[in-house]
């Protein structure tokens, strides 16, 4: 089984203390700490395994700029195979559908069974998966967190609402969002990263997809972003202090004060 799995290079929030910019319409992202996307690193983890299963290899593609290499080397060192840079000036500013176009072009470059997202990423929008599968008339399954590989189908699991789960089956070739906890990634080792430190990463430009302004791009975005900010907080805690009986007694008075008693 051949599988192509996107990941996305994003802020590490773990790392960084998060701060909006100048123009309030994004986060600062000078000397900010830089990962793998984790749905991604999931969807990866879960794709290598199949194909240790039954199969295949691994392929890892990323849009962004040339610091987007270390997250393909690191999921390389995962145990993908091969790596893809899709890199291009034209590409600033594509909204979801312009990163589903470009991602549909690398797809149709290759003989790919399964494409693979995470289920968001740092936007949080949850649409690139579902727009893909739509530009490539492919079926397409959401917040998957099961798989079992069958002829020519796949059996997945889905996390629906209520912490319910459905199963459904699915013909190949198809894309799916992962859901994390589907599996546990493995870790990556300094000597993993040297392995992989010299292998080649060709790099996919506009003009290698075949892809102009009208399709791609802040011209072609129909959702922009014009507002970015913190919502506002409120009164917060209030700590009470003294004896048990003095905690009580301060807690009666406030739900009264609050109309939670009579």
């Amino acid at each position: 089984m051949e599988i192509l799995v996107c990941v996305k290079r994003v802020p590490d929030n773990e790392e960084n203390e998060i701060e909006l910019n100048s123009a309030g319409n994004d986060i600062e992202k000078d000397d900010l700490v830089y990962s793998v996307n984790e749905w991604d690193n999931y969807a990866v983890e879960e794709a290598i395994q199949m194909v240790d299963n039954h199969g295949g290899s691994v392929t890892v593609v990323s849009i962004g700029d040339e610091e987007s290499e270390e997250v393909l080397r690191r999921e390389m060192a995962m145990g993908a195979e091969k790596g893809i840079l899709v890199s291009d000036d034209a590409f600033e500013g594509s909204d979801g559908k312009g990163v589903a176009t470009i991602l549909k072009s690398v797809v149709e470059k290759g003989n790919y069974d399964l494409i693979m997202t995470g289920a968001q990423a740092d936007a949080g929008a949850a649409q690139v998966g579902g727009m893909l599968a739509a530009l490539m008339d492919m079926p397409y399954a959401s917040l998957v967190n099961k798989i079992e590989v069958q002829d020519k189908k796949l059996k997945v699991g889905r996390e629906i609402e209520g912490g319910d789960q459905e199963m459904n089956e699915i013909d190949l070739p198809c894309v799916l969002s992962i859901q994390t906890g589907i599996n546990e990634p493995r870790y990556v080792g300094i000597r993993g990263i040297r392995k992989v430190a010299s292998v080649e990463i060709p790099t996919m430009t506009a003009a290698d997809l075949g892809l102009g302004a009208d399709a791609v791009g802040a011209g072609a975005a129909k959702v922009q972003r014009k507002d970015y900010f913190l919502p506002e907080l409120g009164e917060g805690a209030e700590m009470l202090e003294g004896s048990t009986d003095e905690i009580v007694d301060k807690l009666i008075e406030l739900l009264k004060a609050k109309g939670g008693l009579q």
